[in-house]
């Protein structure tokens, strides 16, 4: 049995889910103890708990410690099945993290799989769902999987309410990635999300962030009034340069003005257009796992978060991998292999 400590590193969440990935893919049992010690409310919260479920049903494992506010946690694997599968978190606790720890189980398994999960599908614990479905599955295809998905509800924090779709072909054959230097030519474009509130909201978003970036309004920003069961508000980025799509995002919170969000986001979009990375650091955390587990690969990134360097030191324990971060000038270079 494999024991990670959960308070090491960034101390929170991804030490579980990789945990929990890695232990369904390899038949390794795992025992995590300190979960999430590094937060102001620790042990396992929703979110975290339906993952634990999620892949303990997929692979036909037996589980212990599976309660809300547990702190520590067992997995014994069984034998991993295709299928569908679905399941709710039963708040606006993250949907989009328990498919991220779901989904690469179900990649390593031959046959297609159909996947639900009720939940949160933008909020600030985790990158919005948009997120996943052009920047994360896009990286997952180049890298030979297959994976497309849905977006069938908005659920925004705290009403929650959200349902996300995917759709696996599992067992491929995956290949190296390389995806060190990007195209010269980056192109600016931004969304605002906003359900239940004023409109203007999304109004004075936008023309913060076309002022801040100098771009053409009409032609780069775009208005989203999805219906949801709650008010939210999200604040989408993009860069685009060749196939590729990177994005940046931000919600509305009370007591912060709709200026503040746009600004924060023109931040992050200028930071990054200035390292001259081609993967930014969420991406960076959630491409470790899939290159792991396949023929490795090598790419650019910005600064790595505390996240991404916890989260290669769990997988390195799992598969016995290398993964070396290198500072390279104003960007950092990733190979896993």
């Amino acid at each position: 049995m494999i024991e990670i400590d959960g308070a090491f590193g960034e101390g929170g969440g991804q030490i579980i889910r990789t945990s929990l990935s890695l232990s369904a893919i390899t038949g390794e049992p795992v025992h995590i103890r300190n979960v999430r010690a590094n937060r102001s409310k620790p042990g396992l919260l929703r979110q975290h708990l339906t993952a634990l479920n999620a892949v303990a049903e997929i692979c036909g494992g037996k589980t212990t410690g599976a309660e809300l506010g547990s702190r520590e946690i067992t997995l014994t694997p069984g034998s991993i099945r295709a299928g569908k599968y679905e399941f709710s978190v039963g708040s606006a606790g993250s949907a989009n993290l328990v498919l991220q720890t779901a989904l690469p189980v179900l990649l390593s398994v031959h046959g297609v799989s159909e996947l639900r999960v009720h939940g949160g599908t933008h909020n600030s614990s985790s990158p919005p769902y948009p997120f996943l479905e052009e920047c994360f599955f896009p990286a997952l295809r180049e890298i030979g999987h297959g994976v497309t998905g849905e977006l069938v509800r908005y659920g925004f924090y705290p009403a929650g309410g959200g349902e996300i779709a995917i759709r696996v072909k599992g067992g491929s054959a995956p290949k190296a990635l390389n995806w060190l230097n990007r195209e010269a030519e980056i192109s600016l474009s931004a969304e605002a999300i906003v359900s239940n509130i004023g409109n203007d909201v999304a109004k004075r978003e936008l023309k913060t962030i076309a002022k801040e970036l100098n771009l053409n309004f009409d032609e780069a920003c775009q208005f989203n009034y999805p219906e949801a069961q709650g008010p939210g508000n999200a604040l989408l980025g993009r860069l685009a340069f060749g196939e590729r799509i990177v994005m940046f995002a931000e919600f509305g919170e009370r007591g912060v003005s709709a200026e503040q969000v746009a600004k924060r986001v023109v931040k992050q979009m200028k930071a990054f257009m200035a390292s001259g990375a081609v993967v930014d650091h969420h991406l960076a955390d959630q491409l470790l796992l899939p290159l792991a587990l396949g023929r490795g690969g090598v790419f650019s990134t910005t600064r790595p978060s505390l996240h991404t360097t916890t989260n290669a030191e769990v997988i390195s324990k799992f598969t016995g991998k290398t993964i070396n971060l290198v500072p390279d000038d104003t960007r950092t270079v990733c190979e896993v292999s």
